[in-house]
């Protein structure tokens, strides 16, 4: 296993990376329909489904598509490749972000209370100054309502703290 997850993106020799490039390499092949050589619009859509599980929204198809260099039609392998790798990072992040706060929203209100974010501040880093807690959680809600961003994903048996 690699150590850590940028460096796999940047290493051909971890065995991890390479077989999801092997299951990139499947799934580029397996959405070319008629062996084009390339994966057009929809092609690229049923890709991000396969791999990823959900359906990449307009904006996001029409940037992909912008990006395309080589061949006007849609993306070669190479650029799929290097596009998926960036993405599993990006993927990676994200649900990082999402085990936290699952861990943290004890209750599964699909938001973190002011309390809940005492606990977690507890729990990670004890000695923090209690004047902090409060700049961060006033901060973080004015920036990004983290109740209507992870709602959908908060699951009662996913709590690992009690």
């Amino acid at each position: 296993m690699c150590a850590a997850p940028k460096e796999a993106a940047k290493s051909k020799d971890c065995p991890a990376e390479k077989c999801r490039r092997k299951r990139w390499v499947k799934a580029f092949e397996a959405c070319d329909e008629n062996n084009k050589g390339y994966l057009n619009r929809e092609d690229y859509k049923v890709a991000i489904v396969m791999l990823f599980g959900y359906k990449p929204s307009k904006v996001e198809v029409d940037s992909v598509m912008a990006s395309v260099k080589q061949n006007p039609l849609g993306l070669s392998l190479e650029e799929f490749l290097n596009l998926m790798t960036t993405k599993k990072v990006v993927h990676f992040y994200h649900s990082e972000i999402r085990q936290l706060f699952i861990s943290f929203d004890r209750q599964c209100k699909g938001f973190l209370s002011f309390e809940d974010f005492r606990k977690a501040f507890s729990i990670v880093v004890p000695k923090l100054p209690e004047r902090i807690i409060v700049e961060a959680f006033r901060l973080g809600r004015a920036l990004s309502p983290i109740h209507q961003r992870f709602l959908p994903q908060c699951l009662p048996l996913s709590h690992g703290i009690s």
